[in-house]
């Protein structure tokens, strides 16, 4: 009953109802704490992993893929504490092309009882980038987060609020924005659960090579390898083969937030036909994986390293005029509906495979016309001036599409980020050469060095302005901020 205070109403809380309850799972409550606790049994002596940033588990009923969804959870070390949990899982019933993030409901119900929702940062997201919306189609009966609360109830106890995120395009761009949205959050305070069952519908002995070549790519911490693993695997003419990954955008997402500081572990596998050995004409694969974080101790080399390759960093003019090659050529191609193969350029040039961040910047007459880039160098340097130079062209927020008939009348510029190192004074940045990176919980912002040449600000105004208008810190925030500095190399 709604209740009213000084005339305002206050509502009731909304809570998604449990509608998997006694379908993909028992309805009862000592029945279904029986069987994920039977589960989790199984996997109770194995060891526990240090700084679980992920985990990758399977959204089966837990009859079928329980098992193997509790080798993830038990991998869980119960005495860290997570602010959130970030759950991202495949739309099965609604078309999104983009992301729907639950920001309606104020608590998820399951017959363990209710987890809280982080409405907040749920609205965050949505408020970040058009690319997050809230439908609420997308939630009313999937069914690919609903199946893990139960594990998660019982392995953690008190669950820390989820962020429920239900994944559905064909647009790789728009997988690039929303990890760049996420990547603040990736942080120790946050676990991301991605919701995935893997080939579907293969005889047995199919599915195990498939699902093989599948588990070896996302292993490989490579979003190109795990992308064209599963390209191979559809052409490759395998029977009832109709995905290897159901989940593989919300995989994807996972994998472009991913650098050198984190370790995949293959934790296990089985299929439908390990449950159901009379049923293996068709089945269905599970993997479970969780991915760690390094320790500063254990990163503390790689920083170094880092650090040298960014002293050492240089891209020659024959280099630089490849990428302006791909950059165009990138946008040509869609205009005319045709493909560029920017691979073939960078096999003659070995620096454009290194990974680096890169920003395109569109100008007509000295005025912006599109500005999309990525800091952290997650692809090859060829396919990030690809994918940025069309998301600059047809994505940016602020502009409509660019028209063919604006693109002769367009400069491009394109500017290439050297590794971000970390600082702890003002005195180690330096105006017009450096970028300025300011991270602070799940607020960021950033200014490329080029800001300075337009603006008179003095560097504390510069490193205030980015506080303030980028991050949305004010103008104080940078002092008690994580603050890193990067150079761009801008041709």
């Amino acid at each position: 009953m709604n209740m009213k205070t000084n005339n305002t109403e206050i509502l009731p809380p909304v809570v998604r109802p449990a509608t998997q309850a006694g379908r993909f799972y028992e309805n009862d409550a000592r029945l279904l704490s029986h069987e994920v606790d039977s589960f989790l049994a199984n996997h109770a002596g194995k060891e526990k992993l240090r700084n679980v940033a992920a985990l990758i588990v399977p959204h089966a009923g837990h009859y079928f893929s329980g098992n193997v969804a509790a080798a993830a959870y038990m991998s869980l070390d119960t005495t860290r504490h997570y602010k959130r949990i970030f759950m991202i899982g495949p739309s099965h019933y609604e078309w999104l092309d983009g992301a729907s993030v639950n920001c309606e409901a104020d608590y998820y119900a399951t017959p363990l009882g209710q987890v809280e929702v982080d409405v907040e940062t749920a609205s965050q997201l949505i408020s970040a980038d058009t690319v997050f919306s809230y439908q609420p189609k997308a939630h009313d009966r999937e069914h690919c987060l609903e199946v893990q609360l139960p594990f998660l109830q019982r392995r953690m106890g008190k669950v820390p609020p989820i962020v429920p995120i239900i994944v559905s395009t064909n647009d790789y761009r728009k997988l690039v924005r929303m990890a760049e949205v996420l990547r603040p959050y990736f942080n120790d305070d946050n676990l991301f659960v991605i919701s995935s069952d893997f080939s579907h519908y293969p005889a047995y002995e199919d599915a195990c090579k498939v699902d093989a070549k599948t588990a070896k790519a996302i292993i490989s911490g490579d979003v190109t390898t795990f992308i064209s693993t599963l390209e191979n695997n559809s052409r490759s003419g395998i029977r009832n083969l109709s995905t290897s990954a159901c989940g593989e955008l919300a995989i994807i997402t996972l994998m472009l937030m991913l650098d050198d500081h984190y370790d995949i572990h293959h934790l296990l596998y089985q299929n439908s036909g390990d449950i159901d050995s009379n049923n293996r004409r068709r089945v269905v694969g599970y993997h479970a994986f969780a991915i760690t974080r390094n320790t500063k101790e254990d990163t503390k080399k790689q920083a170094t390293d880092m650090n040298d390759d960014n002293n050492g960093f240089t891209l020659s003019e024959e280099e630089r005029q490849a990428l302006r090659q791909i950059a165009r050529q990138s946008i040509v191609s869609a205009f005319d509906d045709t493909k560029m193969d920017h691979f073939v350029i960078a096999e003659q040039h070995p620096a454009l495979k290194q990974k680096c961040g890169a920003f395109v910047t569109l100008t007509q007459q000295g005025r912006l016309r599109g500005c999309i880039g990525l800091l952290r160098g997650s692809l090859p340097l060829h396919e990030t001036v690809f994918k940025m130079a069309r998301a600059a062209a047809f994505e940016d927020p602020r502009f409509p599409e660019l028209r063919r008939d604006e693109f002769d009348k367009t400069d491009i510029e394109i500017s290439v980020i050297t590794p971000m190192r970390r600082i702890h004074s003002l005195d180690e940045f330096e105006l017009h050469r450096h970028g300025i990176y300011i991270k602070k919980g799940s607020r960021s912002g950033t200014f490329l060095p080029q800001v300075a040449d337009d603006v008179n600000w003095t560097k504390e105004e510069f490193v205030g302005h980015c506080s303030r208008d980028k991050a949305g810190l004010g103008w104080d925030g940078w002092r008690d901020a994580e603050l890193y500095v990067y150079e761009a190399i801008v041709f």
